[in-house]
């Protein structure tokens, strides 16, 4: 029987081993890619396949026929719609006019964004100045379509509807359930209660939130119509108004993600050493000084990680604004993947998937951005 006992290197077969041996060391030397391939090709199936399939729908127009879908190619007709096109007023908003207001915002920003990217061309590589390019590019369109709608008086599209929904929400979001858990974070009666209530709404479904939220909003029937009629507002429709409309679909959003934020950040800020704390409060410093130089500090890698796992999230809201106003009044509510899927149901497959591959672009661009000059810079600037 042939040994392998005196010779450590892999895959060394001796001159008198038998094929039997031989097919075993085979095996052995590629065991690795033997136990990653399932796992791989799970991979290639389920993400690769679709991502490239669905790059041919958005650069194609796509009919329904007896033999199936037939693919005409258009090149980048469905983005340039979005643009240019019919969907502009749908999806960038109303552009026209643009006001004096609207052109002194939108020339201060691009001159502030120009003048820091030449700032940073001396000091960072051209990988980084690539990557803040982008950024910059990024910063001035989406400036000059807010000077263009809604500074001058124009209604937005669902670009900036969905932009709403991830910077004021996640905002808002961000500040109450941090608040939250730094007060359960105290020692204060009945705080494992309160946890216990402050959780119970991410464990709803959002379809359940969306129909619960629809009730509770009722003007005629729900539980806010006595004060509503007390204050004279009996008469008043949230959902025939777009900026109300919008704001109670902030509202329901938080409702149900305020309590990922809250246990994220009670488990950062219980993990605070105490003897810092106490350090401090020894030294006379107030809550508000201890929480500013003591605490966060030590929480703002948890803080701004949480935020981008938010922001990430927010950005494909869809099963509210589906359920409560079906994107109106008109399309106000709108965000752009509910734009996408009701792009979808009209059988404009091409469009729908051009509509994706913008909202991906904007998703990778802000959150990249975000994670690069605020994440890190905070992360740096609590290690010093």
């Amino acid at each position: 029987m042939t040994s392998y006992a005196n010779n450590s290197q892999p895959g060394f077969v001796p001159a008198g081993a038998t094929a039997g041996d031989r097919w075993r060391e085979w095996v052995d030397r590629h065991s690795g890619t033997f136990f990653i391939a399932p796992a791989v090709t799970l991979v290639l199936i389920f993400a690769i396949f679709p991502t490239v399939y669905s790059m041919i729908f958005a650069l194609s127009r796509v009919r329904f026929t007896g033999d199936g879908l037939k693919f005409r190619f258009v090149g980048l007709r469905n983005f340039a719609k979005q643009f240019f096109g019919s969907d502009q007023v749908h999806f960038l908003g109303r552009t026209e006019p643009v006001s004096i207001l609207g052109t002194i915002v939108f020339v201060a920003v691009s001159l502030a964004v120009l003048y820091w990217l030449y700032k940073s061309w001396k000091k960072s590589t051209w990988v980084a100045m690539l990557g803040r390019t982008i950024s910059a590019a990024m910063a001035i369109f989406l400036t000059w379509l807010l000077a263009a709608s809604l500074i001058s008086g124009n209604s937005i599209g669902t670009l900036y509807t969905t932009l709403f929904y991830v910077l004021v929400g996640c905002f808002v979001q961000f500040v109450i359930g941090t608040g939250l858990a730094f007060l359960c974070s105290q020692p204060i009666r009945g705080k494992n209660f309160f946890r216990v209530i402050f959780f119970i709404p991410l464990m709803v479904t959002p379809l359940g939130v969306g129909y619960a939220m629809k009730m509770v909003a009722d003007i005629t029937k729900g539980p806010f119509e006595p004060f509503l009629s007390f204050v004279g507002l009996q008469d008043w429709v949230w959902s025939a108004d777009p900026w109300s409309a919008r704001m109670v679909m902030m509202i329901c959003d938080s409702w149900q993600w305020i309590p990922f934020i809250f246990i994220c950040m009670l488990a950062a800020l219980e993990n605070v050493p105490r003897d810092h704390v106490e350090a401090a409060q020894v030294d006379g410093a107030s809550s508000f000084h201890i929480f500013r130089e003591v605490t966060w500090p030590q929480v703002v890698p948890v803080a701004v990680t949480v935020l981008l796992i938010r922001a990430i999230e927010a950005f494909k809201i869809m099963d509210l604004p589906n359920i409560m106003t079906g994107g109106g009044p008109g399309s106000s509510t709108e965000s752009m993947t509910l734009h996408s899927v009701y792009v979808w149901r009209a059988n404009d497959m091409g469009t729908s998937a051009a509509i994706a591959y913008l909202l991906l672009i904007l998703t990778v661009v802000v959150c990249a951005s975000f994670f690069n000059y605020v994440v890190l810079g905070q992360i740096r600037k609590a290690r010093a």
